[in-house]
């Protein structure tokens, strides 16, 4: 009989969920470890104890009620890394405001997609940041802003929209009002001065732990990003199972390169952070490797987190053999294939032993596998683990749907807590995505062995299908990257006339190396399977990615055709 793949669940010894929402557990982590450090911002200067960031929450919380914001109600945040982030963050959660976490390297098109499609009664903004002016863009999106006065903002694009408060993440409390519309971060604080901590605490007490709290978009490496809506009872309890996968503590202190804006950032960063008692540690407000390591060794952060092509950065970077890293500890590595020779890069040169690779995706909160720090090296470094307690996972067939068994490649389906409540307005969609059992399905390929260890093997849409064979990009990419020269590769499928599709490879070589096609295809030769070697070769110097450090491969693949001469 054909063993057939389980779904794999944590009963018996696992830690219970968590029952509290996100403001009941702050309160208790806060007494706990009221004078330990909660955050420190590196390029702010500033440091807030656990207790110093309640206080702050509160205030702003207040000033939320003040100004008019209800439990239920959406308020976006269009800002780069820094501490007013993280007290919006937790300050709407006190009253029960749903977050809408909006990309800072949006432009007009995408700003106003996301304002409307999660239909914001509000936006907190920094005025700008590099070559991104978020006043100016705004003011070209709404022109009231220019000359309404604060409480009467109208604007028939935007109907529900009533305030766009700024801040100045060098000195939010002396933020200048740029134009008569906009409203300051210390106006809302000041407004609240007249809200007690009674009337405070009795909405907060009309919580309840699956109240929508935050709406995340997805990345949209494929297409138009949809609204993923979550609950306290998703992101508190990913967030720390999450810390309790990594042994995290009050005594440790997490380096978070990874965007705010995004579920990386937001739960398995900062709410990672805060479930335990850890203190978070904000390097710069947007990646920059050298300054990431100079955070690892100024805080002696025991744990860092990053995407593949961040700690690619940091290896890279010419002043890397300058810096102590020797605190770091753990630390997790997710949000793209993890290839097994970069893992035992960062174990071994980042002397980070115990890093972890995560695997999700927003629509889970967004964690679904972790390896542990006690898994074999080959099991950490070539799989993403077991699902975290209390999840539900299974492979099923991308023609049947059916449960296929142990070892064969099919779709990566989820159920549990976890589960999102749906997309924002898109009652459709979310039926698409996840089924009448509950499951979610990922779109992404993979197989389970029998102990509940997953591999992924690429995204169902990502799949090369090669004169009848199917061809998974990740595995190129993996063996591509033992070549000593390689830094960086990406694989994916293009447009050819006598097998439907061929392989193209777009490679990034270590500084300083030289490499040609010819090279590459010896080093393929008796190693891969003819027809997998890649038909096109080119060297590039970046790739095309979205601000969390996912490569756009439907951006390589239409900037090939062009290169190419290929028929679509």
């Amino acid at each position: 009989m054909t063993q057939r793949a389980k779904s794999y669940f944590h009963r018996g010894g696992e830690s219970p969920l968590l029952g509290a929402t996100i403001p009941e557990h702050l309160a208790e982590i806060t007494a706990r470890f009221a004078d330990c450090e909660a955050i420190v911002s590196l390029p702010q200067q500033r440091r807030l104890s656990y207790r110093a960031l309640s206080d702050a929450v509160d205030d702003l919380a207040k000033g939320l009620i003040a100004t008019g914001f209800n439990k239920g109600e959406r308020i976006g945040i269009w800002s780069t890394n820094n501490i007013e982030w993280l007290l919006l963050q937790m300050a709407s959660a006190r009253i029960g405001a749903v977050l809408v976490n909006v990309n800072p390297a949006y432009r007009l098109r995408e700003l106003a997609y996301a304002l409307q499609r999660s239909e914001v009664q509000g936006v907190f903004t920094i005025p700008a940041f590099r070559s991104s002016d978020y006043v100016g863009m705004l003011v070209e999106l709404i022109p009231e802003l220019k000359k309404a006065q604060t409480n009467r903002l109208r604007n028939s694009a935007f109907p529900q929209l009533r305030k766009v408060v700024v801040y100045d993440p060098s000195d939010a409390e002396q933020t200048q009002k740029p134009h008569d519309g906009f409203t300051t971060w210390q106006e809302v604080i000041k407004a609240g001065d007249g809200i007690t901590a009674e009337a405070l605490d009795a909405v907060t007490t009309t919580l309840d732990r699956d109240d929508a709290i935050n709406i995340q978009y997805t990345s949209g490496t494929t297409g138009f990003p949809k609204a993923v809506l979550l609950t306290h009872h998703n992101i508190l309890n990913n967030a720390w199972f999450s810390a309790k996968a990594m042994h995290l503590s009050e005594q440790d202190r997490l380096c978070v390169p990874v965007p705010f804006y995004h579920c990386f950032g937001m739960v398995l960063a900062n709410l990672l952070c805060l479930s335990v008692g850890a203190c978070i540690v904000i390097p710069s407000e947007h990646f920059d490797a050298a300054e990431v390591l100079k955070a690892i060794e100024a805080e002696r952060c025991t744990a860092v987190h990053g995407v593949p092509t961040m700690f690619i950065a940091e290896l890279e970077h010419e002043d890397f053999k300058h810096y102590d890293l020797s605190s770091l500890r753990t630390g997790i590595m997710a949000g793209a294939p993890c290839p097994p020779a970069l893992m035992k890069r960062v174990m071994n040169e980042m002397h980070c032993k115990k890093i972890l690779i995560g695997y999700g995706e927003t629509e889970a909160s967004p964690l679904t596998h972790l390896t542990t720090r006690d898994d074999s090296l080959d099991r950490r470094t070539e799989t993403v683990g077991k699902n975290l307690p209390h999840q539900e996972v299974k492979i099923v067939s991308t023609d049947s749907g059916e449960t296929v068994p142990l070892g064969e490649i099919g779709e990566i389906c989820f159920r549990g807590y976890h589960v999102m409540r749906g997309y924002y307005g898109e009652p459709d969609k979310t039926a698409e995505a996840i089924d009448e059992n509950g499951w979610l399905f990922s779109g992404d390929l993979g197989t389970m062995d029998a102990d509940g260890y997953v591999c992924i093997t690429g995204r169902r849409k990502e799949m090369i299908i090669r004169g009848g064979e199917n061809i998974y990009p990740k595995e190129i990419e993996t063996f591509l990257f033992t070549h000593p020269k390689i830094a960086q590769v990406a694989v994916f499928g293009v447009p050819d006339k006598l097998y439907g599709e061929a392989i193209a490879a777009w490679i990034q070589l270590h500084h300083g190396e030289r490499c040609d096609e010819e090279e590459i295809r010896d080093y393929c030769k008796d190693q891969i399977a003819h027809f997998k070697i890649p038909k096109y070769i080119s060297f590039v110097d970046e790739f095309p990615m979205t601000v969390t450090g996912k490569l756009q491969k439907y951006r390589m693949r239409d900037i090939a055709i062009e290169q190419l001469g290929l028929e679509h």
